[in-house]
């Protein structure tokens, strides 16, 4: 369920053809063809430069895309072309629950590259997205594993970062622990039980906590997900190592 009404689609002749191009564009998606996604997603933004569909599955796509490279250089540019397009797809649909997930997506990747300081700016500036999305939507995986991300990495902040964060910001009112990361992203499993990145993950807050056995249990689950792509292949041979490991320890 969305809180608000995304944009309407343009009613002339036009709107057909985009229709057909963003139709396609979703399969490709779905595919995890994401150059030829976003490349259809961008030719419709060429003439519709508000196609609300568009903007949000763009941003996406670039930062999946830009989570591939290697180089920060190439990672910076995919990430700064998410941003600007979720600014836009949020100035259309403020209310709506993809475009706060496409803020707090890229706002969060744009964080992985940036400096510690524009780091911790980040947790401030990324919540507010990730809660206004799901309020809007409480069956939004996406947002429920960028939810748990959050909670894990501020219930983790090392003394020095949290001396920052009171410098900087006055410190961080919430204080979530481990548990709430968990818990967050097993909501993002119940929504989307077929996204492997999510299982492993929480293999990772499991194992910070060290429940060995909730670990196993959730990479056994990791190993039963059907996986298609390069990305998906090596997240299964790290789940691997890591059942191996934690056995080891058992």
């Amino acid at each position: 369920m969305l809180c608000g009404s995304a944009p309407a689609v343009m009613a002339d002749g036009a709107a057909t053809e985009h229709e057909q191009m963003l139709n396609r564009a979703g399969k490709l998606l779905v595919a995890y063809k994401d150059s030829e996604a976003l490349a259809l997603y961008e030719q419709v933004l060429k003439t519709d430069a508000d196609n609300y569909e568009a903007l949000c599955k763009a941003s996406y796509l670039h930062c999946r895309i830009g989570d591939r490279y290697t180089d920060e250089t190439s990672k910076s540019d995919h990430f700064e072309q998410a941003r600007n397009l979720a600014l836009r797809a949020y100035a259309l649909a403020p209310e709506d629950a993809e475009a706060n997930y496409v803020m707090a997506l890229a706002l969060g990747s744009s964080a992985m590259i940036a400096g510690p300081k524009q780091r911790l700016a980040t947790i401030y500036q990324v919540k507010p997205f990730i809660d206004k999305a799901l309020a809007c939507d409480n069956q939004h995986a996406g947002a429920w594993y960028i939810l748990g991300r959050w909670y894990f990495k501020v219930a983790n902040l090392n003394i020095a970062e949290q001396a920052a964060a009171k410098v900087f910001f006055g410190g961080i009112e919430e204080k979530p622990t481990n548990q709430d990361a968990a818990d967050a992203l097993t909501n993002a499993i119940r929504y989307n039980p077929d996204n492997i990145r999510y299982y492993y993950d929480l293999a990772c807050v499991y194992e910070e906590m060290k429940d060995k056995e909730a670990c196993i249990h959730t990479l056994q689950q990791a190993l039963t997900v059907n996986l298609e792509t390069k990305d998906e292949l090596e997240l299964s041979r790290r789940c691997k190592i890591m059942m191996q490991e934690v056995y080891a320890k058992k």
